[in-house]
């Protein structure tokens, strides 16, 4: 099996999620994503400029670790991995794409909700997800409940993390990091207040390091 995305993250436990509206937002929104102190972006297949944003961060800011979000289909794969994204994610899976992320060697993260889905994906090599939509699906309570049957998986959960339930999230042993978009207020995208950008990233991982202190002294 391939390198995880875990490992290609270096252990940055947040993962910011952008739909980029526009090209020009691109550069400028990593940079304050950056300047508040996080390394890695998900720019989501969502919007007809995602390839090419990822083209233009990846020329630009070599020093960002892009990874491309939103990945439902095997084609996808190989358009990402041109454009330069480093890994891929999904918000579910499926066996056609975990057969051609895993043929083309490509770091790709999963996406599950149910024993079932990470059965699955087990079945295929992979012991890492995205845990999606983590705030419905069950929370940090359903993956405390799946570390008893699946050890050895780890987890990166995604929606609804806010720097309210990121402790708990963090708190737990079977996740690796974890994907928000709170950083990115859509009021501050429409408007280009990269600064608020820049602190929300900051209070975030400022709201990181607090929680792994805390899980370290108790």
């Amino acid at each position: 099996m391939t390198q995880g995305v875990f490992e290609l993250l270096k252990g940055a436990p947040v993962l910011p999620v952008v739909a980029f509206q526009t090209l020009e937002q691109a550069v400028p929104i990593a940079k304050a994503l950056m300047s508040g102190g996080l390394r890695s972006i998900e720019v989501t297949l969502r919007t007809d400029c995602a390839l090419e944003a990822i083209g233009v961060l990846a020329r630009e800011i070599p020093e960002l670790t892009i990874g491309a979000g939103t990945v439902t289909e095997s084609a996808q794969l190989a358009a990402v991995k041109a454009a330069g994204a480093r890994f891929a994610i999904s918000p579910g899976l499926t066996p056609d794409v975990l057969r051609a992320a895993s043929e083309m060697e490509f770091p790709y993260l999963p996406g599950v909700a149910t024993a079932s889905e990470i059965m699955m994906g087990i079945s295929h090599g992979y012991r890492q997800f995205k845990f999606f939509p983590a705030s419905v699906a069950g929370g940090p309570e359903l993956l405390k409940a799946w570390a008893g049957p699946f050890p050895d998986i780890r987890f990166c959960p995604t929606g609804g993390i806010d720097p309210t339930n990121l402790a708990a999230y963090l708190a737990l042993g079977n996740v690796r990091a974890v994907g928000s978009s709170w950083m990115l207020p859509a009021a501050s995208l429409a408007s280009g207040d990269w600064r608020e950008i820049t602190n929300r990233s900051r209070k975030f991982v400022g709201t990181v390091l607090a929680a792994k202190a805390g899980s370290m002294s108790a």
